[in-house]
């Protein structure tokens, strides 16, 4: 069983910058991408960014590409979201997830499988 814990969310200002870590506890093999999605009040639960475990490869969205990059970390079992520029709109609970890797549908949320319990971020003009 597959478990994951997000950490290092916080209050920050508007052109700041966060990374969040997520620690992927349990067998990760191959096959498998982590994924980075944000979900703020009353919407519903957006994809940043992915992670293909066995290359690194990344996936963003547009609106972030420029401004976040995933990592991760394969002797650690860690994934990473560094997020600069960070804006108020921004704001939200971060999650990181898990699911076996599909191109056509590493963008959405309810393809996953495993999550961990978010974390916040908040960013103040």
């Amino acid at each position: 069983q597959m478990r994951l814990a997000e950490s290092g969310g916080g209050l920050v200002q508007a052109g700041d910058s966060l990374r969040l870590s997520c620690k992927v506890s349990g067998q990760i093999f191959s096959r498998h991408a982590v994924g980075w999605f944000r979900q703020a009040p009353g919407k519903e639960r957006e994809f940043l960014a992915a992670i293909k475990w066995s290359d690194g490869n990344t996936y963003y969205r547009d609106s972030v590409k420029d401004r976040f990059t995933a990592s991760r970390d394969s002797a650690e079992n860690m994934v990473y979201l560094q997020m600069n520029g960070l804006k108020p709109e921004d704001t939200g609970v971060y999650y990181c997830g898990a699911k076996i890797f599909d191109s056509r549908t590493v963008y959405y949320w309810k393809s996953y499988g495993f999550w961990g319990q978010g974390t916040q971020v908040t960013v103040s003009s």
